[in-house]
Order: structure tokens, then sequence, then C-alpha cells
């Protein structure tokens, strides 16, 4: 006899909804995710689709009807728990909106738990669409089948960062005037951490004053060659997940 079809198949849409889920619960998608699921991915009754809510963690879910403008579904089986993300912070100055966005997404794909925008002296860009950038995240993670979202901050000016600054957490600096080597460090000085990345100009003298003036921070270097702010922030990112994340 041929094998029984593996269900969800991995082929089956999936999108983040409005939690908490349960087994057996019915849910009404709307608006664009019911348009992606009717008019896109043609879902019609009995296919599956696998919902995580950011709560209780990812379910395959089962179609029960198919309209232009909403989809019903009924919840099945929990597939996977919440994620528990790694203790780790991006702290990325403010670069122009298609950068900023990519550093989004990848940082959402690498596992990052929390993501906090920075204003320095030098960035082009001083504001931050949260809604869209939260829009980016979201699509990020059921891209790659995360579960947890990132925590998306509201940006912060540089100084106010410092001022504030959670003393049990180490504040990875990533300095293009040189610092330690950043495996090394990372090694050092496990447990919660954050990195700090700087804008298209890097950082002005005063700002990597008061940023190595912090008792917490610790400078690094990502190598011999000048890294664009986007870069720097994703391969420190994924430098740390291999040396004391999830990886």
């Amino acid at each position: 006899m041929p094998a029984t079809p593996a269900w969800p198949p991995k082929s089956a849409p999936r999108l983040f909804v409005p939690g908490p889920l349960a087994h057996g619960a019915r849910l009404s998608i709307e608006g664009g995710q019911a348009h992606y699921l009717a008019r896109v991915m043609r879902a019609a009754t009995g296919d599956a689709v696998v919902l995580c809510d950011d709560q209780t963690g990812e379910w395959a879910a089962r179609v029960i009807e198919a309209g232009k403008r909403e989809v019903l579904v009924e919840l099945d089986t929990q597939l996977r728990p919440r994620e528990e993300a790694p203790d780790f912070t991006l702290c990325a100055a403010l670069l122009k909106k298609d950068r900023f966005d990519l550093i989004l997404e990848k940082a959402c794909e690498l596992g990052v738990r929390r993501i906090q925008p920075v204003l320095t002296r030098r960035c082009v860009a001083d504001k931050l669409n949260l809604e869209r950038a939260r829009a980016v995240l979201v699509e990020a993670a059921e891209q790659c089948a995360r579960t947890a979202l990132p925590q998306l901050a509201e940006p912060v000016k540089l100084d106010a960062l410092l001022k504030g600054w959670d003393g049990a957490r180490t504040l990875f600096f990533a300095d293009e005037n040189g610092g330690e080597n950043a495996a090394q460090q990372f090694a050092a000085n496990r447990g919660a951490a954050a990195l700090l990345t700087g804008p298209e100009g890097g950082f002005d003298e005063a700002e990597r004053a008061a940023i190595r003036a912090l008792a917490q921070a610790r400078a690094i270097t990502l190598g011999p060659r000048i890294l664009r702010g986007e870069t720097a922030a994703l391969a420190a990112t994924a430098l740390w997940m291999g040396t004391c994340g999830d990886w």
C-alpha cells in the first residue's frame, strides 16, 4: 500500500494570526490573508493551513469554508510550542528604508529575540514606520518557520539607550576603528547580550567615546574590511548565533 502522505504537507500555507489558538477552535481569516489563501494559494475545503499566534506556538488547521473575503478554518493539531529565542537584542542604527528592511528580515531569520532601532548623529533616516516594519517581520517569520516574532521597539536616541542600559546585559559594539576579535569576545561573555551597529557614516568620535565608557560595552572588530551597516549587523548576529545562540 502507498504511504500515507504527511499532514500537514510541507507546501501548506503558513500564517501568523491573533491568538491564543487551541485545539478544535474555529477561526475566521479575513482581509489580505484571506485573499492570499483563497486567491493566491487557492485553498479549498479540507486543505491544510499552518497557523502561528506568537503565544502558543504552531498549529495545523483545516479549511472549513473558503470564500472570497473570508476563510474559515478549524484548529486540529499543535505542531510545535512557541520557541524560546536566545536572549539577544540587535541594536541597529536606522538606515535607508530598503537597507533597514533587509536587517529586519534577516535578523528575524537568524533568530534574534529583540530589535532596537537606534538614532545616531549620522543616521540618514530619522523615523521608522513601526506597522510596516512589523509586517516585514511577520512575513519573514512565516517564510523561515519561526514560531516567535522578534520584539520590535520604537527607535531610541543613542544617548538614551546608553543611559538606560540593563546592567546585566553585555553590549557588543561593532567599532569600525577597531576592537577585540568578535568571536573571542562572544565566547568570553556568554549570557544576555546585545549588539550595537552604526549608520551609513559610522559613529562620530563623541558617540564612540560614550559607548566605550559604558561598563558593559565590549568593542569588537568584524575583520579587516569596512562593512556597510546592514552587513555588519547581520554578519555579527550570525557569528553570535553560531558561538552563543541556538545554532
